[in-house]
């Protein structure tokens, strides 16, 4: 039942079977609701953090910023980058202080709740270029300027090496 409950997940990443998105119990709704009202300052501050990230990482050799599509607003709940060697970019700031996250390391293909499709590596070699790629920089409301500078130039280092 808690695999069913979260995606079908074991372990992190890791997808056995196909699951659902249920892991919000009365308790945390409640506490959801109350934040409700700060969503749209949050998302504003989020967008603001984010700006900051795209005028300082722009034109940085070895970094690919995320798109924007137009005519959409953004949220930003991440800021992914898209970095080569990804594993050793991240250990690298993780070893200057600075968290970052995976989301999606391994593509839905690939999972073993999908492989009776019969998908293999190289099935959706862009999914899978990606998947080895992409690095979330620490992102959420409260991130103050500075904390953003000294991400940014942290990366900037690493990708400079």
């Amino acid at each position: 039942m808690s695999m069913l409950r979260d995606h079908g997940q074991e372990n992190k990443y890791y997808h056995n079977i196909e699951g659902y998105n249920g892991r919000c119990d009365a308790l945390q709704a409640a506490a959801l609701r109350v934040k409700l009202k700060h969503l749209h300052a949050w998302n504003e501050a989020r967008r603001k953090n984010a700006k900051c990230y795209f005028e300082l990482l722009q034109d940085t050799d070895g970094v690919v910023l995320p798109g924007i599509i137009q005519n959409c607003l953004p949220v930003f709940h991440h800021f992914v980058v898209q970095v080569e060697k990804r594993d050793i970019v991240q250990e690298a700031l993780r070893e200057a202080g600075v968290q970052t996250g995976l989301h999606y390391p391994i593509p839905l293909h690939l999972q073993k709740a999908y492989e009776y499709m019969g998908l293999t590596s190289g099935s959706f070699h862009v999914a899978e270029a990606c998947a080895r790629r992409l690095l979330s920089l620490p992102m959420y409301p409260e991130l103050t300027g500075e904390q953003i500078r000294t991400v940014a130039n942290t990366l900037k280092k690493i990708a400079n090496r």
